[in-house]
């Protein structure tokens, strides 16, 4: 394998930064700033980011393309899903209408990592609020399938998460890679038609000697030939995992602490893209935390993204 090199993209410094998703249609990364209550489009041709947030919105967990409107994305707000229209350069984007909402007896949750499977499906979960506590010491979250086809109801995955985060499929879709941060593993699940999960198999486990690392797994993206590409919250790392053997193949290291999340873009989905956080839950980090990044020289591709149906 080529050597990696890693650069800091033009962006704002985000105070939690996640979410990415390639828009090939656009050559556009999406992501999302949980705390800063924004969105943001960093346009390759441009290498220019653009931001906006929405109003009445301060807290967004993550950001999807609709299918067939390309003004359109679905936003997770609290424990909400909302449809908003956005431009992708004004710095304002506008409420359309809620599409679903979910735990309304839990004030102190919130959705956290959604992304959508190839046949258009939403899948996302929710956790409960950083500031309510330590995250290990409850599992409050839940983690959900959105299908319109379904009568627009959110089907139940899992229950008893404590943080829902790490979503990827293989590139056959029948496979579904998940992360529960506070199990501090990677899980395998087999999918069937209609979206359901079974046969749970862990595939690594990121504890030493059975005690919690200086991290916990955050999100995740996959590469066209199967492998895995963790993020670690205070590791300032990318994990590559072969999905298969569970054995770490390479370390990607980044300039600050806090990784949150990455994914696979450019023209040739060759590019890997990984958000960041500025504010560790103790105390804010310095420069450059926050800052979208990108890897190149890995030698993989990535796999498509894709945007939810909602028709």
């Amino acid at each position: 394998m080529s050597s990696y090199k890693v650069e800091q993209l033009p962006s704002p410094l985000s105070v939690l930064g996640e979410g990415p998703h390639w828009d090939v249609e656009r050559q556009s990364l999406y992501y999302n700033d949980i705390y800063g209550g924004s969105i943001h489009r960093y346009d390759y041709a441009e290498n220019k980011t653009y931001n906006a947030t929405v109003e009445g919105f301060p807290v967004i967990g993550f950001i999807v393309p609709v299918k067939g409107n390309d003004r359109h994305f679905l936003i997770g707000t609290f424990r909400t899903v909302t449809l908003i229209d956005w431009d992708g350069r004004s710095e304002t984007a506008t409420f359309v209408r809620t599409v679903g909402e979910v735990e309304p007896d839990m004030p102190d949750n919130r959705f956290n990592d959604g992304k959508v499977d190839s046949k258009g499906r939403l899948y996302a979960g929710t956790m409960r609020l950083e500031a309510k506590g330590d995250i290990f010491e409850m599992r409050l979250g839940t983690f959900y399938r959105y299908d319109p086809t379904e009568g627009g109801q959110f089907r139940v995955l899992k229950k008893s998460i404590g943080v829902s985060n790490g979503l990827c499929w293989n590139a056959a879709g029948d496979r579904l890679y998940y992360i529960d941060s506070c199990d501090l593993d990677v899980k395998e699940y087999q999918v069937d038609a209609n979206g359901d999960l079974s046969n749970e198999r862990v595939v690594v486990d990121f504890r030493v000697d059975g005690e919690r690392p200086p991290f916990v797994p955050d999100g995740m993206t996959i590469d066209a030939e199967g492998s895995l590409y963790v993020a670690t919250f205070g590791g300032s790392t990318v994990y590559k995992v072969n999905s298969t053997t569970g054995k770490v193949e390479l370390e990607i290291k980044l300039p600050c602490e806090q990784v949150t999340s990455a994914a696979f873009g450019g023209p040739n989905l060759d590019v890997l893209f990984v958000t960041t956080s500025a504010k560790e839950f103790k105390s804010p980090q310095p420069a450059p935390a926050g800052a979208l990044f990108k890897v190149t020289g890995l030698g993989v591709k990535g796999t498509p993204m894709h945007a939810v149906a909602l028709d």
